[in-house]
């Protein structure tokens, strides 16, 4: 729950202070900088929990735990191209392939009732599904009209206010 609280709150934070300063298109950019906010939270968990991340994978996996270890770099990488306004859109791409490749993770995970945490099997189990799937669906459109197309958040946005 920590990353999802890391995303609202700091896109509600990021979108005050750019609303204070005036800034255009803030919808999205607060939207970045909270995913990237996100992504260096669920990337050095990648480090803290790496044993039990390593369980998230398939036996057949080869180089598990040098696998999270990457993944975590990556994240963390990704959170700072979304900084980077030339660099946003590609990112954006790139994190949208990225969670569609993780989620059979999560899903072994569910099937294993893996604690990332504990690194045991006492995890939440397959309802952890009805969760995860749609929390990577809710990533997935965050990063597509934050980063990907930026220019239809606003519009969206606005008309839920009037």
């Amino acid at each position: 729950m920590v990353p999802e609280i890391t995303l609202l709150a700091t896109f509600l934070a990021a979108f005050i202070i750019l609303r204070l300063k005036h800034q255009e298109n803030r919808y999205a950019q607060a939207a970045r900088i909270a995913m990237a906010a996100m992504l260096f939270v669920t990337g050095g968990a990648h480090f803290g929990f790496a044993k039990g991340m390593a369980m998230m994978l398939p036996e057949i996996v080869p180089f598990k735990l040098g696998l999270v270890y990457l993944t975590g770099i990556l994240e963390i990488a990704a959170g700072i191209g979304l900084l980077i306004p030339a660099m946003a859109r590609k990112t954006g791409w790139w994190l949208i392939a990225f969670f569609v490749c993780i989620t059979p993770a999560n899903v072994y995970a569910a099937m294993h009732h893996v604690n990332l945490q504990t690194a045991t099997n006492d995890g939440n189990g397959p309802e952890y599904l009805w969760f995860r799937i749609p929390l990577q669906l809710f990533f997935i459109g965050w990063l597509y009209f934050s980063a990907v197309r930026p220019a239809a958040m606003p519009r969206v946005a606005a008309r839920h206010l009037v």
